[in-house]
């Protein structure tokens, strides 16, 4: 495998992420950064995800992961920055974690892979791609689910 190849692996483990989120969540490529055999991924979350929502929104990642088979090796169960992070079979590494103001951040890394030109991602941002902007904004899209507070109903 090289790295483009890595990273469109990468950008499918997201997309399959982020279609496993109902309500869905707005989010903007974060930048993808590159070693010498290896390479990350990033997709920003722009949606508001509250204090009393992120438990769940770990939970239905956390699912969609597992149900993936990928191995869940390592929670932070802070209640104000929790995350999440996995692996797979074949030495992707996958997080989500929730920074400040509830913004959360997901990333792929790839295992060591043969070197190779690597193209930006292709997949659609639900919402203001910031193309060029760096760092991306707060989280500033409101949810009627996930940005509220109080128990789901």
């Amino acid at each position: 495998m090289n790295m483009q190849e890595a990273a469109e692996r990468a950008d499918a483990m997201l997309d399959t992420t982020f279609s496993s989120i109902k309500p869905q969540v707005n989010w903007a490529h974060g930048p993808t950064t590159a070693g010498s055999c290896d390479l990350s991924r990033r997709r920003t979350v722009m949606t508001v995800i509250s204090e009393d929502r992120r438990g769940s929104f770990l939970g239905v990642v956390e699912r969609s992961w597992r149900s993936q088979g990928y191995r869940i090796t390592d929670v932070n169960k802070s209640k104000k920055f929790p995350a999440i992070f996995a692996k797979t079979s074949d030495g992707f590494g996958i997080s989500l974690t929730i920074g400040g103001e509830g913004q959360a951040f997901f990333e792929v890394a790839t295992p060591c892979v043969t070197e190779s030109k690597v193209s930006d991602p292709t997949a659609t941002p639900n919402g203001p791609s910031y193309e060029g902007v760096y760092p991306l904004p707060r989280p500033n899209v409101r949810s009627k689910f996930w940005s509220s507070s109080g128990p789901a109903e």
